[in-house]
């Protein structure tokens, strides 16, 4: 969806609420599966993944149909699958931190890192800890990026946003909106206490809750991917408390005043994973797919997507010049060692973080 000098974005895409994202597959009925016909492969994904632009490529060279579903999280996964016959879905597109998770549940393939380019990736971006579990490989990285803050320049000097602090100065007030996606938005605020964002426990929660609702006290919104890209980019708030390239690389031509930056206290970094269902019946092929998509020329056209950019984990993606200054190509080492990935949680954990962020948006 498009609107004049905005790329808006899917507003599911990146959002990841998960209890409203659980009640929506439900209520909606969002699990029934595509036909299964001969010669396709059934995905679970993200909107970046759904440009022809990207499929038409391996739908040619292999003679198949890839059938698509658009989910936003893990929650989506489980409740579409929980709808689904054995066997409809093939390939699955997630957040990396919740690999474990799933393959806990029995719900991944193992996956042979020979058949995938790891030299070629970062090794923090390879880490096992996001890919593995008991030694086993079960999804490999393919796009990241970041949740830090983004901004328009004109307004709002660089050197003010460097400091994690500034979205909760007084003088932004109903100037600042904030990414309705309670595990980064957290995290940031737990960067913001000076806490290790990835080693969150129950004692952290009370001074968090303090903190985000005077987050949410100084903030004019919070909203899902299109509200807060596009109050943004209209002027609206000058700043987004959890943006990063995802919301300023796709409109870097028509709005050169947006930009981001990795606070000196640092951000946090999404990471998303692809993985194969350990029912798939099309296996083979769901391999295929993943090594496509980790391909230099998969890994540009995703990166690019219309939908979101981001950084492909290739670091051999076929990208223009221009591409990569948008992303910051030369930049990107640094980024990652000054950035978190998400924080990998138990279930219990995660109900409690979701109680907070729920509690602190209703002004409880």
């Amino acid at each position: 969806m498009e609107k004049p000098g905005v790329k808006a974005m899917n507003a599911g895409s990146k959002s990841r609420n998960t209890v409203a994202c659980l009640i929506l597959a439900v209520v909606a009925g969002l699990a029934v599966a595509p036909a299964r016909a001969e010669g396709s492969l059934n995905v679970l994904t993200w909107c970046d993944h759904e440009d022809a632009s990207l499929l038409q490529p391996f739908e040619a060279a292999n003679a198949i149909k890839v059938n698509f579903k658009d989910i936003s999280s893990t929650a989506q996964i489980l409740a579409v699958l929980g709808q689904s016959k054995p066997g409809d879905w093939d390939v699955v597109v997630m957040d990396q931190t919740d690999t474990g998770r799933l393959a806990k549940m029995g719900m991944l393939a193992p996956l042979n890192a020979a058949d995938y380019p790891f030299a070629d990736i970062p090794p923090e971006i390879a880490n096992e800890k996001l890919t593995s579990l008991d030694g086993k490989l079960y999804t490999v990285p393919e796009k990241f990026g970041y949740n830090t803050v983004a901004y328009d320049k004109s307004v709002v000097p660089d050197a003010t946003m460097s400091d994690i602090q500034a979205p909760w100065d007084p003088k932004y007030k109903n100037r600042v909106a904030v990414y309705d996606y309670y595990v980064p938005e957290i995290q940031y605020v737990a960067l913001a206490l000076g806490k290790d964002p990835t080693a969150l426990t129950d004692a952290d929660l009370p001074a968090i809750k303090e903190k985000l609702a005077a987050l949410k006290a100084n903030a004019a919104m919070v909203g899902d991917v299109t509200p807060v890209q596009q109050a943004l980019a209209t002027g609206a708030v000058d700043i987004l408390v959890g943006g990063g390239e995802w919301v300023t690389a796709g409109l870097a031509q028509d709005k050169p005043n947006l930009t981001y930056i990795i606070p000196k206290q640092c951000g946090i970094r999404w990471q998303q994973g692809l993985g194969v269902f350990a029912t798939s019946k099309n296996s083979a092929l769901a391999v295929k797919f993943l090594q496509y998509i980790l391909s230099p020329e998969g890994q540009g056209r995703l990166a690019t997507s219309s939908c979101y950019w981001g950084m492909p984990a290739n670091r051999n993606a076929t990208l223009t010049a221009e591409q990569k200054a948008i992303l910051r190509w030369d930049e990107q080492p640094g980024y990652i060692k000054t950035s978190y990935p998400y924080l990998q949680m138990t279930p219990d954990f995660d109900q409690k973080l979701q109680a907070l962020w729920a509690q602190v948006m209703q002004g409880k």
